[in-house]
Formats: structure tokens, C-alpha cells, sequence
């Protein structure tokens, strides 16, 4: 039948009471989701066309007549999640709720909320369609954690580069640098490093060291990886800058001071992700953060509260498409998004 021959039989069924109309919403729900009968076969049964069962239904929807609950099995809170979509025009959301035992407790950087996030980011790598033959990794505390929960043969074959310089001038107790190399091993695939300083002491030592083949070709499978997977870096002693030896607790509070609320890819931020210290970063070695805005699928994963200033910044100057995060910080985005 066509469309136009749909409209001219809608007449009716705009015509028809309220009562009349939920009647025939009902039948067509039930019909729909419980008895799991097509389109063609309820507008048979009850006399209208399947254009107009198809509006019943999504009226159905819109009043409350049907109500559709998404209940994952994984700890995930979609809700949440696809109100940050709309807020923030993300890919995709993934939140799990808090782990804390109450909420001034709770998405603090607590070991159990950084692996419960860290286990969703590794299963939404795992279950991209079409799998990446290439992918983009930095490297931290919580790429650690992402790289101990991927799936065992989580992309078969796949090559990990990884997006920014790693090699650490202090000695830390975890091994946090060699995130690329957990990566493929993982995958059964193989990794690709950039063997040089997160942070050099002068720019011009930064421009040498680009122009060598060998750093510029890992460089450049950076900019052609698709896919990148990065931790997002609070301003804090903590920080992995920190303790990798690359700044010291001075120099973060100087940034701090500047208007720095935290890092991407060793690159500090302000709020609204613009670059805070142009000087530093042009000793910093590794991915831009308009490069990051090029990738089809762009991952920031952070946990807790010492977070929140910069996955907001990384949301709003749109770094990332894919946020992985726990249920403060989301609520904390959302807030930020009402209040703007």
C-alpha cells in the first residue's frame, strides 16, 4: 500500500476517542513485544495499515503506555550513559556505577572503581565491529589496569602503537610505560614503541628527534591508527609525569596556576582543552590533541574524582567521542552540561 493511501486511511484513526485509540495501542504492543508478531501481521489482525501500527507503537512509547528498560547484565548504568550522549554528541558512554560505600567515598581512585572501569574499556575494545587492524594506546596507571582486563585474544593479530613518548627518567614500582607491549600480547598481536621522553628538555631536541625515520614512521601509524585508547591525567603529585620523573611538584602547581586542570596525552589543558604552556608543550613528543579529533573512535578513561575537571575539558573541546568513566563523574559532566 502506499504512503499516500496510508494517510487517507489514518483519517480514522486520528478521528477515533482517546479510549479507542489506547485500545488499539494495546493491541498493537502487546502484539509487537509480547507475542512477537511483525508489523504486517498486527495491522492484518486489527484492520490497519502498518504505517499506522508503527505510530501506535511509538506513541505507545513516547506516553508511557510501553516502557523499554535496558537491563545489562555487565555492571553499566545505560541511562546515564545515553543521557551523556545527547549532553556531549558522544559515540558512546560507558559508566559503571560507583563503587564506594557511600557517595562522598564513592569514584575516588580506589583500585576497586579503576579495574571495574578499566574491565568495561577492555570489553568495549574488544567488541569493536569491524575490528581494528590498527590501534593507538597511551600509557599510565589506568592504561594499566585496561590492559590486565582485555579479553584474552581480544583482536587477534592486531598492531598497538603507542600515541606518546614513554620512557621514564625515575624508576617507578609499577611498570606503567610498556602499556603498548600488554596490548598486543594480549591480542596475540604486536607492538609498535616510541622509544623516547614523554618530555624532552628543549624544543629543538623534540624537532631532531621527529625528523628521525624511525621516530617519524611511529609517529605517523599514530596519526593512522583509527582507533586511540588513552587515560585522561589529573594535577596532582601523583600524576605519572610526576612520578616518571618528567615534572616535579613545582611545576605542576605553577600549570595549575596557568589554568591547567589536567592532561591529554602529556599535553596540559585548561578548561576548555586548549593547550595551557605552549613552551612545554613543544618539548612534548607524541599525538596533538587535533590529531585526536581526527580518529573515528577517540577513548578517554578516567576514574574519580580528581578526574572530573578533565574529562569535562576533554568533552567539551571534544578529544574524546567515547567516554569510560564511573557514576560521579558522569553525574559531574551531566551537572556541568545543565548548569552551561
Amino acid at each position: 500500500m502506499s504512503r499516500r493511501a496510508d494517510q487517507d486511511t489514518d483519517v480514522d484513526l486520528r478521528n477515533l476517542s482517546t479510549e479507542g485509540r489506547e485500545m488499539l495501542m494495546l493491541q498493537a504492543a502487546k502484539g509487537y513485544y509480547d507475542l512477537d508478531r511483525t508489523m504486517a501481521d498486527i495491522a492484518k489482525q486489527i484492520g490497519l495499515t502498518r504505517w499506522q501500527v508503527a505510530r501506535l507503537l511509538k506513541e505507545a512509547r513516547e506516553i508511557g503506555v510501553v516502557r523499554i528498560e535496558i537491563v545489562p547484565r555487565a555492571q553499566r548504568l545505560p541511562e546515564l550513559e545515553s543521557r551523556l550522549q545527547r549532553s556531549y554528541g558522544l559515540r558512546e558512554a560507558i559508566v559503571v556505577p560507583a563503587m564506594g560505600t557511600n557517595a562522598a567515598d564513592a569514584g575516588e581512585d580506589d583500585s576497586l572503581a579503576v579495574d571495574s572501569v578499566a574491565q568495561a574499556a577492555g570489553q568495549f575494545l574488544a567488541a569493536l565491529t569491524p575490528r581494528p587492524s590498527l590501534v593507538g594506546v597511551s600509557w599510565g596507571r589506568t592504561m594499566a589496569a585496561v590492559a590486565h582486563w582485555l579479553p584474552r585474544r581480544w583482536n587477534d593479530g592486531v598492531e598497538v602503537v603507542l600515541l606518546n613518548g614513554a620512557m621514564n627518567t625515575r624508576g617507578t614500582v609499577k611498570h606503567t610505560n610498556n602499556i603498548a607491549e600488554l596490548f598486543a600480547l594480549a591480542a596475540n598481536g604486536r607492538a609498535t614503541l616510541l622509544p623516547v621522553p614523554a618530555i624532552v628538555g628543549l624544543a629543538e631536541t623534540r624537532q631532531v628527534l621527529e625528523r628521525d625515520p624511525i621516530i617519524a614512521t611511529v609517529l605517523a601509524l599514530g596519526h593512522e591508527a583509527k582507533v586511540a585508547c588513552f587515560g585522561l591525567g589529573s594535577m596532582t603529585s601523583s600524576s605519572v609525569l610526576v612520578q616518571s620523573g618528567y615534572l616535579d611538584a613545582s611545576e605542576i602547581a605553577r600549570l595549575r596556576k596557568a589554568g591547567a586542570i589536567g592532561d591529554v596525552l602529556g599535553r596540559f589543558i585548561d578548561a576548555d582543552g586548549r593547550i595551557v604552556d605552549p613552551v612545554l608543550d613543544a618539548k612534548t613528543i607524541g599525538l596533538t590533541p587535533d590529531a585526536l579529533r581526527q580518529k573515528a573512535i577517540s577513548i578517554g578513561v578516567a576514574v574519580g574524582t580528581r578526574k572530573h575537571a578533565v574529562v569535562l575539558a576533554a568533552l567539551r573541546a571534544r578529544l574524546i567521542n567515547v567516554l569510560v568513566t564511573d557514576e560521579l563523574t558522569a553525574l559531574a559532566a551531566l551537572e556541568a552540561a545543565n548548569a552551561a
